[in-house]
């Protein structure tokens, strides 16, 4: 009885994301293509520090950009590295790419949100994006994007880029920024919706109406946030401005981190604003462990589980890997990663443990060589 009853708990606990994946998958939806009607200005905004090594790229990828009128203004934000001496280089073959200086950083500000802020007041053009210098975009992405910005009647958009990983520590965690997006996000919700519970982005790519932008006060209004991708379109919401979300998967890539240890620690630097939230952190480990890793718990004693309990785990198994198989196909995702999906729950489970355990401790965080005290994050 005691099995059945645990059986139960995982089939309730793993429906749940398993059926709003399902449903959000036919929402979530890629930017639809680019009209000729009217022209775009997009001013694309790249905050960079030591990036010497990815730079390049994503300011070419950019400047491959069609269908739009477009300025590339790369923030170097005190770099040790040849970041800046890269970006003069470009700037001198081509006259739409522009390299700033960041002021000293100010006290309370994170720094990504610092140069972000400063990026957004040098830029000349109606429309602000925002990426990371990590990010490669497609030559289509920035019209497109700017479609359903229009499409969307949303003065905020955002879309997750193909995570390319190249570790097995990569491919077991990052995927799962889909899992949880759209097995715990109800879509429809969001976009009937300006309340700021509904919150959800991307820091990896913004694009935002600069006169809105300037209204809410922009990053400065998040400025001591580490979590971008959830602070900004809450301000939004807060001053009852719609977002929205698109598959950005053809429209960029991005390599978020690289091997274990920094993926460690940059999915652990801005944690306690997600899932490691006080309030949230208890729930959420209840749910994704019932949901996630019991029915695999149960599996290795399945001979000894009566009959009704075993079907019904063999039952929700199929429900905890079918988004995660969807997402498989749908996302470009690693297989291996889905296939060992409660490993990486488990992991993604510990990071979120350690990060608030940090900030409990009054441990500061560390992210390109500063570091932010847990009040400020």
């Amino acid at each position: 009885m005691f099995a059945l009853t645990l059986a139960i708990l995982a089939l309730i606990f793993s429906a749940i994301p398993a059926l709003l994946f399902l449903a959000n998958l036919r929402l979530y939806r890629p930017a639809p293509n680019a009209s000729d009607s009217e022209p775009i200005y997009v001013s694309l905004l790249i905050p960079a520090r030591n990036e010497e090594s990815t730079i390049v790229e994503a300011v070419e990828a950019a400047l491959a950009s069609r269908g739009i009128t477009l300025e590339v203004i790369v923030l170097d934000d005190h770099s040790e590295d040849r970041t800046a001496e890269l970006v003069r280089q470009l700037a001198q073959r081509d006259p739409r790419v522009r390299l700033e200086q960041a002021p000293p950083l100010p006290a309370g500000w994170c720094g990504k949100q610092h140069a972000c802020f400063v990026l957004a007041r040098s830029a000349r053009y109606p429309l602000l994006a925002f990426i990371d210098a990590d990010v490669r975009l497609a030559p289509d992405a920035l019209a497109r994007l700017a479609t359903f910005l229009k499409s969307s009647n949303a003065d905020l958009v955002s879309g997750f880029p193909h995570q390319r990983t190249g570790s097995f520590f990569e491919a077991l965690l990052i995927p799962l920024i889909h899992f949880v997006l759209l097995g715990f996000l109800p879509f429809a919700r969001m976009r009937a919706s300006t309340h700021p519970a509904y919150a959800a982005g991307c820091g990896q790519l913004f694009l935002t109406k600069r006169d809105v932008y300037d209204a809410v006060g922009g990053h400065a209004m998040i400025r001591s946030t580490l979590h971008d991708g959830i602070k900004l379109p809450r301000l939004y919401r807060t001053h009852s401005r719609k977002t929205d979300l698109c598959d950005a998967t053809d429209l960029a890539s991005c390599r978020m981190y690289q091997g274990a240890i920094q993926t460690w620690k940059g999915l652990a630097k801005n944690a306690t604003e997600g899932l490691a939230a006080p309030g949230i952190i208890v729930p959420m480990t209840l749910l994704l462990l019932t949901g996630q890793v019991l029915p695999f718990a149960l599996l290795t004693i399945s001979s000894s589980l009566p009959w009704n309990a075993f079907l019904l785990t063999i039952l929700v198994v199929f429900l905890v890997y079918l988004p995660r198989l969807l997402g498989v196909v749908r996302f470009r995702q690693s297989l291996i990663g889905a296939l060992l999906h409660p490993v990486g729950i488990v992991v993604l489970l510990a990071i979120q443990w350690y990060a608030l355990g940090k900030k409990l401790l009054g441990r500061p965080s560390s992210w390109r060589g500063r570091a932010y005290r847990p009040e400020s994050v």
